[in-house]
């Protein structure tokens, strides 16, 4: 085996392990301080499109995807969808939406109809800290 062969192939053992440690890391249990929430609309609430959505997030720190500092992550709004598994990675598509830049606030724009809003918690891998890290309401989009 050449230099550059085994070069790869250690970059790749690294690799590795390090996706393995960030999944360990997403997937520990939450102290019950840390939380994330909904901070609007309001559980229940009737809203026009387009409506604003603000999270929050007690005992961790918004940060940008890609920081894996500890207690730190970023939000997600998932659209009629379940909380994401621990340690999971949170899909990217039409339901579900990714803050990588670390937002707080987006303006949402749905058809007429209810639906469940989940905010998802997840590290800067986009590895959900799981349903302990979520918040669901219900809005009716009028």
């Amino acid at each position: 085996m050449n230099t550059a062969s085994m070069s790869r192939r250690a970059l790749l053992t690294v690799a590795i392990a390090a996706v393995g440690l960030l999944g360990a890391c997403a997937s520990s249990p939450m102290p019950p301080e840390h939380r994330t929430k909904l901070l609007e609309p309001a559980n229940g609430a009737v809203v026009t499109s387009p409506f604003k959505v603000r999270f929050g997030v007690d005992g961790m720190t918004v940060s940008p995807a890609g920081t894996m500092t500890g207690n730190t992550g970023h939000h997600h709004l998932l659209i009629d969808q379940l909380p994401v598994a621990s340690g999971q990675v949170v899909p990217t598509d039409a339901k579900h939406l990714h803050f990588g830049a670390g937002q707080t606030e987006t303006m949402l724009t749905l058809p007429p109809g209810t639906y469940k809003l989940t905010a998802q918690f997840a590290n800067g891998a986009h590895q959900s800290y799981g349903p302990a890290m979520s918040q669901t309401i219900t809005v009716t989009v009028r």
